[in-house]
């Protein structure tokens, strides 16, 4: 039986604690990376963030019974450990999943207007079609571009049961899926999209190592949203030595939040894991713990998204004829926003920049999704048609 009155600890950068945690009990709020075993001993509940790694070192001496991590990824997560203690635990799938999408769009559509080219004459490849990879895939298609998808466990998924995945993702039937040699070889722009995994039929970790760098195209551009250990980063900046034809999009490093100064250099945009950072996604993430820790203490959920997600600032515009999508964009995102703030600390000592890195987080400016912008007026058909893929409301 749970006590009525719970003491909750919480990573202090998650948002919305108050009004969806508050009511239970005893709210304590710390800050993710620095938890230690002595800060959990009276909690019964821990929520945290990707930065907190969770399990028996952490846990063993405490009283928590339900962990929950606003987050898609689970990897700093020992989910053995907490089902072998019988401690509950939720994620939250998807929560951010618009913001990556929206943060790859931007540094593409910027990357376009720079070099000079059209996404629709562009292979794009996407490699892992979660969450964020399934909503980008979308999105691309939406838009007219050319997808290529390197997804190995969705792929068996459909070989069991093509009826079924065609029902429930019908939107993706016609994208092109092939294996990682094909998609890293064919492809001019490629996002990453996968969990980490060490073990299992398809482990990620290193997946791409510098034979697999070897074989990208010439003028590529290298997208990395997902975890940094994905690309191997020591590989990742001897090809980046070699080749500057390449064009390296980094949020996520290896040695996070050690960021490896001479890799960011060689990046065009090169930002301190936020690409999922939009303030509806992270209080997204919060309300959906909010619902998971209502189901395992029985309780009904009261609190709607709604009530918690503060309306956009900036949500209406008025275009006319000819209104460019990029400028649109950066009226709610900008990357080198992030880029520069990351840049400005890469001078500094390697645990002066691991303090800036996660203060750079922490501070982070609200952000709102491309859908709490709608748009109206004389716009043509073609143009409405790709804001309306890139995710406006019109």
């Amino acid at each position: 039986m749970i006590k009525s009155g719970l003491t909750i600890v919480a990573d202090e950068n998650m948002p919305a604690l108050e009004p969806l945690f508050g009511h239970l009990g005893s709210l304590v709020r710390l800050p993710g990376r620095s938890m230690t075993p002595d800060d959990l001993k009276q909690a019964d509940i821990l929520l945290v963030r990707s930065v907190t790694q969770v399990g028996e070192a952490l846990l063993r001496d405490s009283q928590v019974k339900f962990v929950g991590t606003a987050t898609i990824g689970t990897d700093h997560i020992d989910q053995a450990w907490l089902q072998q203690a019988g401690i509950a635990f939720a994620s939250a799938p998807g929560c951010n999943a618009d913001a990556v999408v929206d943060y790859v769009l931007s540094v593409c559509f910027h990357l376009a207007r720079e070099q000079t080219f059209d996404l629709r004459d562009r292979t794009f490849g996407v490699v892992g079609e979660g969450n964020v990879g399934g909503r980008l895939v979308q999105r691309l298609r939406a838009m007219g571009v050319q997808v290529l998808v390197c997804d190995p466990p969705k792929a068996r998924e459909q070989a069991v049961d093509v009826v079924v995945e065609s029902t429930v993702n019908s939107s993706l039937d016609s994208v092109e899926r092939v294996d990682l040699p094909t998609l890293l070889a064919q492809a001019d722009i490629i996002s990453l999209h996968t969990p980490l995994t060490h073990d299992g039929e398809d482990p990620t970790w290193h997946l791409l190592g510098a034979d697999q760098l070897a074989v990208l195209r010439t003028g590529t551009i290298l997208i990395n949203t997902a975890r940094g250990p994905i690309i191997d980063n020591q590989a990742l900046l001897q090809v980046a030595r070699q080749r500057c034809d390449l064009t390296l999009i980094l949020d996520v490093w290896e040695q996070e939040p050690v960021v490896d100064p001479e890799l960011a250099a060689l990046c065009r945009i090169a930002t301190p894991h936020i690409a999922g950072y939009s303030l509806d996604g992270k209080i997204r993430g919060s309300w959906m713990l909010y619902q998971a820790l209502g189901q395992w203490l029985e309780r009904e959920p009261e609190i709607t998204l709604q009530s918690v997600l503060p309306p956009a600032a900036f949500n209406q515009v008025v275009l006319g004829q000819g209104a460019d999508t990029l400028p649109l964009m950066q009226l709610l995102y900008d990357p080198h926003r992030d880029d520069r703030a990351l840049r400005a600390t890469l001078h500094l000592r390697p645990d002066e920049r691991v303090k800036a890195f996660d203060h750079l987080r922490k501070s982070y400016p609200e952000r709102r999704e491309f859908a709490t912008l709608s748009l109206s007026g004389d716009i043509s058909s073609a143009q409405r048609r790709e804001l309306s893929a890139v995710g406006f409301r019109l």
